[in-house]
């Protein structure tokens, strides 16, 4: 990635870092021109800065800017004027002289002392330019100190806000956690029963498991439960109709930003498919898959090789088989999209995935599967890139 840093500030663009550059350069020149040690000079400069002689179009400009303003201010404090020359081959270093009950600093210039002027020590003009610029970084100083207070404010409350939900959510499915092999919504009978027709038109009864009979009859969109241990991933698993519903939605139906652990609305857990994909934010919290990218590293998967996915149905312990990061691409763009992995019809396309996954895993587990295997993928987003994903990939062994 290209540096774009110019006089200590980082600009994302090719484009601002350009518009820095000629900051720098239009401020080079200025500095050629000024003696900095002139408090005329100084003041006069920032007379044209105020009047827009000299345009600056990024922070380099502006902290320019700043840096001249404090200076004339500084210099016109001191009793200084536009018009005010100091010889810098003749001037001397400031003393400091103690008398009884007062400080006075004079500053000798020339050979000679110079006593500080008062305000009315000038003509009115310069009394109402000096009131000025006095005034104006006065207001631009309140302005600062108001907006910091804002921001500051704001921050406080986002982030007491953001993580007092995350910690209600955590609360809420602690209470769901509690209530898995409890049958106090089961009706008195833990045995829930649900009829299917398969696509050769066959019925079928399956048996929900106790465990999940209370959780189910509380909401039916749930279809398993998730958990992952060294992690804070132990979350039921919800499905409906789009893949939109549980990005911002959770158990108890409520609007929650921490969203659902969800299914694939083309996934089936019934009709098994190849592969079964469940999504969950990578929340800055931990909460949902925050912690899912501990699969990242090799260390960690050595100590967590497996995790245990249930659906409502029937238990399942699976084996992790491949760690990657991607991301969503384009629909014109030709490359191996693992999100839409959800079937294989042949052999050859099962073996074809599972060599692009192994192909960018991050690193080698040694597990592999064959064709009929019933394989898991969990996705999460990523940092690393633009709408990029971390990925686990794992195969069912019992």
């Amino acid at each position: 990635m290209a540096d774009f840093s110019v006089a200590g500030r980082q600009f994302r663009t090719k484009a601002d870092y350009n518009a820095a550059l000629q900051d720098q350069a239009q401020i080079e020149a200025i500095k050629a021109k000024i003696n900095m040690q002139q408090p005329g000079e100084v003041i006069g400069l920032l007379q044209d800065l105020s009047v827009g002689k000299y345009h600056m179009k990024t922070l380099v400009g502006r902290d320019f800017i700043e840096e001249i303003n404090e200076l004339a201010e500084k210099y016109i404090k001191q009793g200084y004027t536009k018009d005010s020359k100091i010889k810098l081959s003749k001037q001397k270093k400031l003393t400091a002289k103690t008398n009884k009950g007062s400080n006075q600093k004079n500053n000798k210039v020339n050979g000679t002392k110079q006593d500080k002027r008062s305000l009315e020590d000038y003509d009115e003009n310069m009394q109402k330019e000096i009131k000025a610029v006095l005034k104006k970084n006065e207001q631009r100083r309140k302005l600062i100190v108001a907006l910091c207070s804002v921001i500051a404010l704001a921050c406080f409350g986002y982030y007491g806000v953001y993580y007092y939900f995350a910690e209600k959510t955590q609360s809420d499915y602690d209470e769901l956690n509690d209530l898995r092999g409890s049958t106090i919504l089961s009706s008195g009978t833990p045995d829930v029963t649900i009829h299917y027709t398969n696509p050769d038109e066959e019925d079928i009864e399956l048996e929900v498991l106790e465990e999940y009979a209370t959780l189910y009859n509380k909401n039916k969109r749930l279809i398993g439960w998730i958990t992952i241990d060294g992690t804070n991933i132990d979350y039921p698993v919800m499905q409906t109709t789009n893949n939109e519903y549980y990005l911002d939605h959770n158990y108890n139906q409520e609007n929650d930003r921490n969203g659902s652990i969800f299914l694939d609305k083309d996934c089936d857990i019934v009709h098994r498919n190849t592969n079964l994909i469940i999504y969950g934010h990578n929340m800055k919290s931990g909460k949902m898959f925050g912690t899912l990218s501990k699969y990242s590293s090799k260390s960690f998967y050595d100590e967590h090789p497996t995790f245990q996915f249930d659906t409502i149905y029937e238990k399942g312990t699976y084996q992790v088989m491949y760690a990657f990061r991607s991301r969503i691409y384009n629909e014109d763009e030709i490359v191996f999209k693992y999100y839409q992995f959800i079937d294989a019809v042949s052999e050859k396309e099962f073996i074809s995935n599972l060599q692009e996954m192994e192909a960018i895993a991050l690193y080698d587990t040694g597990v592999t599967a064959s064709y009929g295997d019933e394989l898991l993928t969990l996705s999460t987003c990523d940092n690393s890139e633009t709408a990029g994903r971390f990925v686990v990939v794992a195969k069912k062994i019992e």
